[in-house]
């Protein structure tokens, strides 16, 4: 058995409180935090949870499929825009190879030869 197994899930003990106060009080209201290391708990499911992912509040449900993993798996912190014109237009020429697209002609001065 693995060092970590024997350790168990890490949960701040400040959020486990919390989820074990609205627990017993049967509150379903929305929870902020910032600690993106706890583990998810099956304490936890059925609660909405804000994780900071930096720069606002991700409200994230807990359901039973994300028991085990940690909180700021589901608060992304970069936001990805895509590439640029000029690096896709670079992209499909390297992947269209140096005969062009299938079907054309071949180049001038390039000798193919068939097998």
């Amino acid at each position: 058995m693995a060092r970590s197994i024997k350790k168990g899930p890490f949960v701040d003990a400040y959020l486990r409180k919390r989820i074990e106060e609205m627990n017993r009080r049967f509150e379903k209201k929305v929870l902020k935090t910032w600690s993106r290391r706890s583990t998810i708990i099956p304490d936890m499911v059925g609660h909405t949870i804000a994780v900071h992912n930096g720069k606002k509040f991700i409200p994230a449900y807990i359901s039973e499929n994300m028991v085990g993993h940690k909180l700021g798996e589901f608060a992304p912190t970069r936001t990805f825009r895509g590439h640029s014109r000029a690096d896709s237009a670079a992209a499909t020429a390297a992947a269209a190879g140096p005969g062009g697209p299938p079907g054309a002609p071949p180049a001038a001065g390039v000798v193919q030869t068939s097998q």
